[in-house]
């Protein structure tokens, strides 16, 4: 049979630079839209660093007592930084948008990529839509205060979520550029504030003890972890974008070790400047009487109100950023899955003018409707008392999806080490794979202390059925995936081997194609 007559390879691409896929370019992300820059503002833009050190940083003070905060970024910007030498090579060797499921199938086997896929597109999806609770509550009040007008916080988030569908509809590069304008923003008004704090340091004058391991005792340590190691989200995403990137191999895994630096150093600055502008003794103190207040007490006690309603501003901008990097996130995951099966083949196509993912991208924004609907209809609270989206939405949803990626990393680190044990690489890989399993081991760790202390990450009493509900909800999408590859493993054993090889699957079938049927080796 000849090329011309077969459909399936008439369908592949020529146009240099794109991914050659066997089912055709639609079923490609378009390649060469993103750089190194593009590609590192695009995964920082998840970690949202103001709404980190305004939100954040005042509740591990405040409610955790944990002084010692700035050392904590340090360490555990040690610890993703073992993480990202497995993972990062594991980029070298895939490129699949599915990224976390896609390394984990091919370490761990399909079935458990299954798993692992349906726990990213929850956890992440979980991660994005929390966030429209505290960006509703922001800009509620600032419409109050400014405007005088009183509106209630789902009015803004559902015109957000509209405005983030449209972009997730568009280009990457288009994207990037939005989310890198107002990443570089925000970060430069914290560098602001933080220079600011040491030329005016409060009573204890400049002091370097909140670096001083001795202050990370206390009860509230392990909270204090997950909530902190939640502020690095966002970095392990680069290999999401693998497809579209210039150089996949080379862009993927330096954007990694460039933002998982970047973070922990910005946030550890940003963490000590707080304690340096209260004094040490002082900022637990003030940190649980003011909370999110706290940055921008501060700030106007330094730059002025001006500087401060402009930091209010970036505040929302920056959790916009957010909003729209984890929504590209979920779309490709989506994506991914449809390309390979676990979901309905509409998935698996992107928009023939932008390129980008567009079923999924219209999924995760159809989900986040939704659910600001239903915590708009479950609100009991007054229009200019939007407290119960922070309480609720934020820190329910956000803990849900922090568990999830916590879970995905440490079981990430096991399938680097699987991965390359099995390929009979792990002489030449060992010192890879023994910082992936050190990463793997501190990893699990953090996840049994976010199960053991969830009542406490979302303010729920003890013996508050949420402090298992919501956890279960990661452990339900686990299980339910797993028990979907085992059904696909039965009935469907070609798509159950397909999973995580992404395009990789679709040139072997044309490469077995296109071998001389048995007998016909001369012809």
């Amino acid at each position: 049979m000849s090329s011309a007559s077969s459909p399936a390879r008439a369908s592949t691409t020529s146009e240099a630079g794109e991914i050659n896929t066997y089912k055709g370019q639609e079923r490609a992300l378009r390649a060469d839209r993103l750089g190194t820059a593009g590609l590192l503002l695009s995964v920082l833009a998840a970690s949202a660093p103001l709404m980190v050190v305004a939100g954040v940083m005042p509740t591990v003070f405040g409610v955790m007592g944990i002084v010692g905060q700035p050392l904590l970024y340090v360490i555990l910007g040690v610890v993703l930084i073992l993480f990202s030498v497995g993972y990062a090579e594991m980029s070298r060797h895939v490129h699949n948008a599915g990224a976390f499921y896609a390394y984990i199938a091919r370490g761990l086997g399909s079935t458990a990529g299954a798993g692992a896929s349906l726990t990213a597109l929850v956890a992440y999806s979980a991660m994005q839509v929390g966030i429209y609770g505290i960006l509703g509550f922001e800009v509620s009040g600032l419409l109050a205060t400014h405007l005088d007008l009183t509106v209630a916080w789902w009015v803004p988030a559902l015109v957000v979520a509209l405005a983030v569908a449209v972009l997730g509809w568009l280009k990457i590069d288009l994207n990037a550029k939005v989310l890198g304008v107002l990443l570089v923003i925000e970060c430069t008004l914290v560098v602001i504030f933080d220079v600011a704090a040491v030329a005016e340091p409060g009573s204890a004058g400049i002091s370097f003890s909140a670096f001083d391991p001795a202050t990370l005792s206390g009860a509230g340590l392990g909270t204090a972890l997950c909530f902190c190691i939640a502020a690095f989200t966002g970095f392990e995403q680069s290999p999401v974008y693998a497809e579209e990137t210039s150089r996949p191999h080379v862009v993927v895994s330096r954007v990694m070790f460039l933002a998982v630096g970047f973070v922990a150093l910005f946030l550890a600055v940003g963490a000590w400047a707080l304690t340096v502008a209260t004094g040490p003794g002082a900022i637990t103190a003030q940190a649980g009487e003011q909370g999110p207040g706290l940055l921008f007490s501060l700030t106007e006690a330094r730059l002025g109100g001006t500087f401060t309603d402009v930091l209010h501003v970036l505040f929302v901008t920056g959790m916009f950023a957010a909003l729209l990097s984890f929504h590209n996130v979920v779309a490709r995951y989506a994506f991914a899955m449809g390309r390979e099966g676990l979901l309905p083949a509409a998935f698996g196509r992107t928009n023939k003018t932008s390129g980008a993912p567009a079923t999924g991208s219209l999924l995760q924004s159809a989900v986040s409707v939704l659910v600001i609907a239903a915590f708009a209809v479950t609100d009991d609270k007054p229009a200019g008392d939007p407290t119960a989206p922070v309480l609720r939405l934020f820190t329910w949803m956000g803990n849900v999806g922090a568990l999830g990626v916590i879970l995905l990393m440490a079981a990430a680190s096991f399938a680097v080490i699987a991965f390359f044990w099995r390929r009979g690489a792990a002489g030449a890989q060992m010192w890879r794979l023994i910082a992936s399993g050190l990463a793997g081991i501190a990893l699990l760790a953090i996840a049994v202390y976010t199960v053991k202390d969830f009542d406490v990450l979302i303010g729920a009493g003890p013996d508050s059925s949420l402090s298992w509900i919501l956890p279960g909800i990661i452990g339900l999408a686990l299980v339910a995936g797993l028990a979907y590859g085992a059904v696909l493993k039965s009935a469907r054993p070609e798509v159950h081997a397909r999973i995580g090889m992404g395009n990789e699957a679709f040139r072997l079938e044309r490469a077995a194609e296109s071998e001389p049927e048995p007998g016909h080796a001369g012809a």
